[in-house]
């Protein structure tokens, strides 16, 4: 079985391409849960359903034939033979994603799917990221980090990679989306047990030898006991 290795953090803190880089450096596999949720969320919206309904979400959620593969090379994404890889980042459902997985069913369902594909992947470890992995999808993982930084930030890199945005409306929208979210899960504080990797001072290399620093402290000790 697979080791995870728990990433979570808000928006704009880096955490999905420092864990990319992270597992392809150990040549472990990757799994962006957020795109499961921006995949369902897509899916909802594709079937005409009110993402807001709960019960037209559990109804989407139970018959959601999601691929998802775990190469950090290739984050191709798909329902049945759709690929939808760029379209869920589209700003529609974007708006969508959060009602969609704040909703405690759908949580429970989508976490026993991220748990098997963890469990059946053949690399020796999965750097598996989002906002409640080190708390609920795999509270006893080895290796729990939070990864975070000051706002400010995080709405600059945000914006950086949407040169196209005005960085006061991206940081009002990731404001937002941490607003919602956490009201959902608590992503922003760190449970015991999680390490924090606080990249506000740091640049995108050395935020990953830091979070590359925890994953062999972590695994040193959990291997000398």
């Amino acid at each position: 079985m697979s080791e995870f290795i728990a990433i979570d953090g808000p928006a704009g803190s880096g955490k999905s391409s420092v864990s990319k880089a992270v597992a392809r450096t150990l040549g472990y596999g990757y799994l962006d849960t957020g795109a499961a949720y921006r995949a369902l969320a897509w899916h909802v919206l594709n079937s005409g359903a009110d993402t807001g309904d709960v019960d037209a979400v559990l109804a989407a959620a139970s018959a959601f034939d999601l691929r998802l593969g775990l190469d950090p090379d290739d984050r191709t994404v798909a329902i049945g033979d759709i690929d939808i890889t760029e379209t869920i980042r589209e700003p529609r459902v974007s708006d969508a994603v959060s009602g969609v997985a704040r909703v405690p069913a759908v949580r429970e369902q989508v976490n026993i799917f991220f748990r098997s594909l963890v469990a059946t992947s053949p690399y020796p470890a999965v750097v598996v990221e989002g906002r409640d992995i080190t708390t609920v999808v795999a509270p006893d993982a080895p290796v729990r980090i939070l990864l975070t930084a000051a706002p400010e930030v995080r709405a600059a890199r945000r914006a950086g990679e949407l040169a196209s945005e005005n960085a006061a409306v991206v940081a009002e929208a990731l404001h937002k989306r941490d607003a919602s979210d956490s009201a959902v899960v608590d992503f922003l504080n760190a449970a015991e047990g999680v390490e924090v990797v606080d990249s506000t001072d740091l640049d995108f290399p050395q935020t990953i030898d830091a979070v590359l620093a925890v994953i062999e402290r972590k695994q040193g000790a959990e291997n000398a006991r």
